[in-house]
């Protein structure tokens, strides 16, 4: 065997993983697990049958045909890493779920549809066992993404969750499958060599809304293979070379310590961030603020001057180019000057921004040509969990200056968005598309989810059609 790194994270975690119990879980971490899984629920009905969803639906099951595994909103199988992929894409078709303020992935897109569908193969999974699994996937893929840096992933042109998002898959799917800690190293091993993801996908290509998806199908591919006795990369994170924190941190310091930070003491899964707006994280500073400056002195976006944002590198290098008309759906919603004209004229961010016939507003457009966008040293060099801050400054044609700061936007761990405020939000998104019986049963099966018998029952409730989310906009 090859020389080894003396940090010795990998083995660690791994055995952490197969200890993991729901009875060693403070009952707090396991009730916001269960609200977390709610919301990525609600953003996959939403997403099942968007119009970039459907082509993926059709491409996808071309490819691969009609097996067992469900394909949440469709009334469609296919076969468990093809569904793995789809549902992925389904939670992550909106910019709605969940996100985490340090290492950015997002964990519900990776989560949910691998427990649907190693769930829907094992057949007989508790929802105990599920939720089990579903911790330990919220609990390791922020501490690989920590360990390179977390956000600066993002400034170096990484798609940082499908590079962290393998390893959360392969966990929640091992964990599942009851592998024993050395499996699971062979597929935390198996996961590192599956990561990738290229952020340029985020000015116009579907196949930003699919890239969890790869990150989710490869990690329940390691997690099946390692299962088989297929032996994946040992001690991963610890090699000095072709290991995973070696050549995606070749450079930046990775900090190999962070793999295995806190494991059982701090729990990542309060930390992860609900969203409130149709947009990309970074963007809910700039997106706060302007609603805030708009309520507080009932602005009229026509007599708006100029309109100054000031972000730290991460957004920046993420959320700002100059855009072109017409924007993209994918591309407004990771575009800084687009968030800040929209909360400005509607009063809101969600799926009604982001129509066709939205995106290529006058009134938008107009607006957008009046946005400068920052760099602020300070917010970069501040704490961490202010490096989505952001500084808002609206001129208006009178010479009135109004500024806002957010240092940390609504949902963030200082301010999050509480387990009422969830639910409401998954009846707010899901119940145009589904009927109330069936969004109450969804409702209770996910929140009781520790009491469920058998996790199929969940994956039937979730397969029959949905409405389209966007139908009735498109329409209009």
């Amino acid at each position: 065997m090859s020389e080894l790194a003396t940090s010795g994270v990998t083995v660690p975690l791994a055995e952490w993983v197969e200890r993991l119990s729901l009875d060693t879980i403070p009952e707090r971490v396991r009730t916001r697990a269960k609200h977390l899984l709610l919301d990525g629920v609600a953003a996959g009905l939403v997403g099942a049958q968007l119009p970039w969803s459907r082509v993926a639906t059709q491409s996808v099951l071309a490819l691969e045909g009609s097996r067992d595994a469900v394909v949440i909103g469709t009334g469609r199988t296919t076969g468990g890493p093809a569904a793995v992929l789809l549902n992925s894409t389904f939670v992550q078709g909106f910019e709605l779920d969940d996100f985490h303020p340090l290492a950015p992935l997002h964990s519900g897109s990776l989560v949910v549809p691998v427990l649907l569908a190693t769930a829907q193969q094992l057949g007989g999974v508790t929802g105990a066992q599920a939720l089990t699994a579903a911790i330990a996937g919220f609990e390791v893929g922020p501490r690989v993404g920590l360990a390179l840096h977390g956000s600066q992933m993002l400034s170096r042109g990484w798609h940082s969750g499908p590079v962290f998002g393998t390893h959360t898959a392969a966990m929640v799917a091992g964990k599942l499958r009851g592998l024993d800690a050395d499996r699971l190293e062979d597929a935390l091993g198996m996961a590192g060599t599956q990561s990738g993801g290229l952020m340029a996908a985020q000015y116009e290509a579907m196949s930003k809304r699919m890239q969890h998806g790869f990150a989710a199908r490869n990690g329940y591919y390691a997690a099946g293979l390692a299962a088989g006795g297929y032996t994946g990369i040992k001690q991963v994170f610890d090699r000095p070379y072709g290991g995973y924190l070696s050549v995606f941190g070749e450079g930046h310091d990775p900090d190999a310590a962070q793999v295995i930070a806190g494991l059982g003491e701090s729990w990542h899964t309060e930390v992860i961030m609900v969203k409130s707006y149709a947009a990309q994280g970074g963007l809910h500073g700039t997106i706060q603020a302007a609603l805030e400056l708009r309520a507080e002195h009932d602005i009229d976006p026509k007599a708006v001057s100029h309109i100054e944002i000031r972000v730290g590198h991460t957004i920046y290098h993420h959320g700002w180019w100059e855009p072109e008309r017409p924007l993209t759906s994918i591309g407004a919603q990771m575009n800084l000057g687009y968030a800040a004209a929209v909360a400005l004229l509607d009063g809101q961010v969600l799926p009604a921004q982001f129509t066709e016939r939205r995106l290529d507003a006058d009134d938008v457009w107009e607006l957008l040509g009046k946005v400068d966008v920052l760099l602020d040293e300070e917010i970069q060099n501040g704490p961490p969990l202010e490096r989505f801050a952001t500084v808002l400054t609206i001129t208006l044609d009178d010479g009135t200056v109004l500024t806002k700061r957010i240092a940390q936007p609504h949902g963030g761990p200082s301010d999050p968005v509480t387990d009422d405020d969830i639910i409401a939000k998954y009846r707010a998104l899901a119940g145009p598309l589904v009927e109330t019986s069936r969004l109450d049963a969804i409702q209770r099966a996910v929140l009781g989810l520790d009491e469920l018998g058998d996790v199929r029952e969940l994956a039937e409730l979730l397969a029959a059609p949905v409405a389209g989310a966007l139908d009735e906009e498109q329409d209009r």
